[in-house]
């Protein structure tokens, strides 16, 4: 970043687009050069579709529920950014199996480990990621949630890409789908799912785990999911002013409200990108299709 540039938060969407330098293509490519073991972990649903939740089951199933880290990805690194934080991918961990978050589509993944993903409808994403970055990423009440999400279908990523690479892996045993709506409604069944995935866990250890990863719980540790180590290493690098306010532990309540104009756009790229490929004409019939399995 250019020393002489004053740092602020965008204030418009063309602002917002034009922010550089959250990661770098070093950072990226020694990330993606990591060779897995067998037994690693990877965490990569799309963003705010339910990964630090994740990170928080899988690393209190390993752990037996220690909760001894300043912020989880200190101890889950995000493997498409960990060098960019000053962290080592290669370096052990405080627990075993190994475990990474990452938002990368399956074709770009490192391949070898075990693969843990969330989907979540993709509406309830988008309102997520909005309401993380507003007062972070730009100035609060600056940019309106139709404006967002007009970017978010345009240009801010494309969720049903990366959902689709991960659904045409469905029934590998490497693979491990489930929905962000079935966390809230069964999250002892999906605890128990994420612990046979990994390999076993006792009763005891699920009932941990379930019991730290419950909203209550990380509510009150909100700091450790906050990601305050991504903003204290990347925020001047993308000309982002410190103090920012961002929290990850929400009610996660659905339905948000947007214009019907919105919500039909929303609706269109479904069938454009989902129905024809696998058959499932709404976000609800992949949730149940995926319940249990």
């Amino acid at each position: 970043m250019d020393s002489d540039r004053t740092l602020r938060r965008p204030r418009t969407i063309e602002e917002l687009d034009a922010i550089e330098g959250f990661s770098t293509e070093e950072g990226r490519a020694i990330g993606l050069a990591y060779w897995p073991a067998p037994t690693d972990i990877f965490i990569s649903p799309y963003a705010k579709c339910g990964t630090t939740w994740m990170q928080q089951i899988v690393h209190g199933l390993r752990s037996g529920g220690s909760m001894e880290f300043d912020e989880i990805t200190e101890v889950v690194p995000w493997l498409e950014l960990a060098h960019d934080m000053g962290a080592d991918v290669n370096a052990p961990q405080v627990a075993a199996p190994r475990a990474f978050k990452s938002h990368l589509a399956w074709d770009d993944i490192p391949k070898g480990g075990r693969y843990i993903v969330v989907f979540r409808d993709p509406v309830d994403a988008m309102i997520s990621l909005y309401r993380f970055f507003e007062g972070w990423w730009f100035e609060a009440g600056s940019i309106s949630v139709d404006a967002f999400a007009d970017y978010y279908l345009q240009r801010g990523g494309d969720y049903w890409a990366h959902m689709a690479s991960w659904l045409r892996q469905r029934g590998r045993e490497d693979v491990l789908l489930v929905t962000f709506e079935e966390m809230k409604r069964n999250l002892p069944g999906v605890v128990d799912r994420v612990a046979d995935f990994m390999g076993g866990y006792d009763a005891a250890t699920r009932a941990i785990a379930t019991q730290q990863a419950g909203f209550a719980f990380m509510k009150r540790h909100g700091g450790q999911f906050d990601d305050h180590l991504v903003r204290q290493t990347r925020d001047a690098a993308c000309g982002i002013p410190p103090g920012g306010n961002a929290t990850k532990v929400a009610s996660g309540k659905t339905g948000a409200q947007i214009s019907d104009d919105i919500r039909r756009r929303f609706d269109e790229r479904w069938q454009e990108m989902m129905e024809h490929e696998f058959g499932l004409p709404t976000y609800s019939a992949l949730d149940e299709a995926l319940q249990g399995q």
